[in-house]
């Protein structure tokens, strides 16, 4: 069957870019691939499911599943349809949106199950919002085929009452800058442009009120991200927030090209999503800060848009091409072929790397933010090390769903040998797992997962940073004290937080250090916390793997009792306990690398074997071993060594330097100037390391200090003297 076209256009591409891809049909290319993939699911999903209508569900429910795999299943169909030229797609569109029409009108709410309005077919505003954008580029796929009456009644019956419930009955929660209000804005304005209804586009692009300061998409965008356009919720709503603004964007540059989507607010659609792309692990994971999942990646659905539209429309970086050829897809949209004939055209395409780099938290870059140091060697492997010391994460003026700070100041993570070796346990939360509290969040994500012990950072007297409280936390946000990162041998960086734990100032610095001696860049981790009184210290190094050995002697409990009754204590397990002075060693092995962490240590300093699962009646928590490092005193300092050593391999049975090369690691000396630390090998060798502790704008001078007698001098913020 033919149709006329007119001057109406498709929303994500129009027909001569159809056309374009159509070419990619059969093969072997990313497009090529990601075409086949969506035929066959699509085929598969319209023979088995057809058109189905259920009624309410819970979040991640039958019912739930059932409209969320709809959606997505007639956005797939438009496009196919569209590119393919296959009557069958555009049939199952209008066969579904007629019998979502048909019903709409006399659907009554569902049932909201937090404070997340409720939608005629979701249990929360915000998947109806999805579930209309979704539809309404589906609907654009096909309106140059329809008869009026069709029109009228899909439009009349569907799209305008979803319409008249976002920006009407619940108007309060349109405006609001948050991944909700993003999602809602970007729903109203693509279907306002499917349907026609510019009245409809303009309220979702400059707010209720028309002001563009308010609400509406041009808000969010301002307002949402800091000049390096970190998303202050974190990486996990970052990514979610990816696809609206790609998708609205796309449909405003065709509709309204004169706006300047892309170039918007110095092209912050750029800016922010590179600042998803640069914080992501080497393996393509995406740091658990703040409520994050540990499982989302840059083979996310947003980030795959993103990496191909800033190909297409920003710059085509070897960079770029490296995420591509990781993601192994493409958006099936012109800038997704685009960036698939460049992958098809390249010889050598080597694993992404976007060196290191500090990304500053808050509006104007004043909060702080997270600083990221990475490493290359000869073998290709990614060291990569990261401090966390932004803004709380959270802001409860804005909306109650904007809660997902963790009390995580100056946490670190690393990474190598293809896997996180110290880690951020996530949140807590069964995503659309209905069965497991309704898909929700858990109690447990209160309770333990955004509590400081379940994080690498230093908590005080057992307690939690900022004592739980979202407004005062909402109040503090770190600082960067250094960043350097010119010499690739020897990297630093280096942030403070203060008032997190009344008198209590802390500054913590990592280096990472390539020295001849060892296989893998040491990262040297010094933490000095300064008092008005004396308090308990605990250091938690949360990791993955089995203790080899350690080089103290320890007792393991005979009777299992949790390490305390709050603040995230009360769901750890105390597996055993040792005293330790002059410095710590604990050694283990994570899939086929050996790892030792070596502590400085101060008399009457203890180190617990902990795991997680204690008060946890319902197996919410993952089961995972860490440790924790006591002091007990004023001011201290936790100077600490990881080392990646050696190798086992299981089919071969063979070990090769299963112990590492450094004995221990003392604190020299500590004072306002500077603080030194010794690392000792077993090879006879010594190795000096000194930290500036003056402000940023006194590091660049000669520094001196004196401990034990001994004069130390060096240049700069850090140093291997």
């Amino acid at each position: 069957m033919s149709y006329q076209t007119q001057s109406y256009q498709p929303l994500l591409m129009n027909f001569e870019e159809a056309a374009e891809l159509s070419k990619a049909l059969g093969t072997d290319s990313l497009l090529g691939n990601a075409l086949a993939r969506d035929i066959k699911q699509t085929d598969a999903y319209m023979a088995e499911v057809g058109i189905e209508v259920p009624g309410h569900g819970e979040g991640g429910g039958y019912e739930h599943n059932r409209h969320k795999q709809n959606y997505i299943h007639i956005d797939l169909a438009g496009r196919l349809f569209l590119i393919t030229g296959e009557q069958k797609y555009r049939d199952y569109i209008v066969d579904m949106l007629t019998a979502y029409a048909k019903v709409y009108p006399t659907l009554e709410s569902n049932t909201s199950r937090d404070s997340n309005p409720p939608g005629k077919i979701f249990h929360q505003t915000l998947n109806e919002n999805m579930w209309m954008l979704y539809a309404s580029c589906a609907y654009s796929c096909i309106y140059h085929t329809l008869e009026e009456e069709q029109k009228t009644l899909i439009e009349n019956d569907l799209f305008k009452q979803m319409i008249e419930l976002f920006v009407v009955t619940y108007g309060h929660d349109f405006d609001i800058v948050h991944n909700h209000g993003l999602w809602a804005v970007a729903a109203v304005g693509i279907c306002g442009y499917a349907i026609n209804d510019q009245d409809a586009v303009d309220k979702a692009l400059y707010g209720l009120k028309l002001d563009k300061v308010s609400g509406g998409f041009l808000a969010q965008l301002d307002q949402l991200f800091s000049p390096d356009g970190y998303y202050m919720e974190g990486p996990y709503y970052h990514r979610f927030s990816l696809r609206p603004i790609y998708l609205f964007a796309e449909a405003i540059e065709r509709r309204q090209p004169e706006l300047g989507i892309y170039e918007f607010n110095d092209s912050v659609i750029k800016t922010t999503s590179y600042a998803v792309f640069k914080t992501a692990f080497p393996d393509g994971t995406l740091p658990a800060l703040n409520d994050s999942s540990k499982t989302i990646s840059i083979n996310d659905e947003g980030v795959i848009m993103a990496t191909s539209v800033c190909f297409h429309r920003y710059e085509q970086s070897e960079t770029l091409l490296g995420m591509a050829d990781h993601q192994q897809d493409v958006w099936v949209h012109i800038s997704g072929k685009t960036l698939s004939d460049a992958v098809a055209a390249a010889d050598n395409i080597k694993p992404f790397n976007w060196g290191s780099l500090f990304v500053t938290d808050g509006p104007e870059g004043e909060k702080g933010g997270v600083s990221i140091l990475r490493h290359r060697d000869e073998q290709d492997d990614d060291t990569m090390a990261l401090i966390w010391f932004g803004q709380h994460g959270s802001d409860h003026q804005y909306h109650s769903a904007l809660d997902h700070g963790h009390y995580d100041g100056l946490h670190l993570s690393v990474f190598n040998r293809g896997h996180e070796v110290l880690h951020d346990y996530g949140f807590g939360r069964w995503v659309n797992v209905e069965p497991k509290f309704g898909g929700r969040y858990i109690p447990e994500n209160k309770s333990y997962c955004k509590q400081t012990i379940a994080h690498n950072t230093v908590t005080v007297d057992q307690k939690t940073q900022n004592n739980f409280d979202t407004a005062l936390a909402e109040t503090k946000f770190g600082s960067k004290h250094f960043f350097k990162a010119d010499d690739e041998k020897l990297q630093g960086m280096s942030g403070r937080i203060s008032g997190y734990y009344n008198g209590v100032d802390m500054q913590r610095s990592i280096i990472l250090a390539e020295l001849p001696e060892f296989e893998k860049p040491l990262v040297i981790d010094v933490y000095r916390i300064e008092a008005d009184q004396e308090h308990q210290y605990d250091l938690p190094v949360h990791y993955s793997g089995q203790i080899i050995r350690t080089d103290f002697e320890y007792d393991v409990e005979s009777t299992l009792r949790p390490m305390g009754e709050d603040n995230g204590y009360e769901h750890l397990w105390n597996v055993g306990s040792g005293q330790v002075q002059g410095s710590s060693l604990v050694s283990w092995l994570h899939d086929n690398s050996y790892y030792s962490l070596i502590t400085s240590a101060t008399n009457g300093g203890k180190v617990f074997f902990t795991r997680t699962g204690a008060n946890d009646p319902d197996f919410n928590l993952k089961s995972e071993p860490a440790l924790i490092l006591r002091q007990s005193g004023q001011n201290h300092v936790f100077a600490s060594v990881l080392e990646t050593h050696g190798y086992f391999n299981e089919s071969i049975e063979a070990s090769v330097g299963a112990r590492g090369l450094v004995e221990s690691v003392t604190v020299v000396g500590n004072n306002e100037v500077g603080t030194v630390i010794r690392l000792q090998t077993t090879t006879g060798n010594a190795y000096h390391f000194a930290i500036c502790n003056l402000d940023e704008d006194k590091q660049n001078a000669a520094h001196r200090v004196e401990f034990d007698g001994v004069t130390y001098t060096w240049e700069g913020a850090f140093a291997q003297i």
